[in-house]
């Protein structure tokens, strides 16, 4: 499942791994080591951070994605499901047979009760 991952970076131990020339290197090893589809920085909250785009096949996947970020920064990570335009119309397909089933058995409800 496609989710989209943030990551918020404290100030702290961050300005400090900037000021010592750390910082890129444990972003690159971080990434290399969770291969995310595609990764974006920017500000969040207020706080450096980012965003990236990761594949989870199973819910066991999260914490090998985390872990690194909240072990080297003491990050916050959030992670979002993400759906592409196709994903959501297969999914309307699903909630559309879902409500005329709703509907079937509230109508059948109605009867019985009368």
């Amino acid at each position: 499942m496609r989710m989209l991952m943030h990551v918020q970076l404290p100030l702290e131990p961050f300005n400090t791994a900037v000021r010592d020339g750390t910082a890129g290197k444990k972003i690159q090893r971080i990434l290399e080591a969770i291969k995310p589809e595609a990764v974006y920085f920017s500000e969040q909250n207020g706080r450096r951070g980012g965003t990236l785009v990761v594949n989870v096949k199973d819910p066991s996947e999260v914490p090998m994605l985390a872990e690194p970020w909240f072990l080297t920064f003491n990050a916050e990570v959030e992670f979002r499901i993400a759906m592409t335009p196709e994903d959501l119309a297969r999914r309307g397909r699903v909630i559309g047979m879902g409500v005329r089933c709703c509907l079937y058995v509230l109508a059948s409800q109605v009867f019985v009760a009368e």
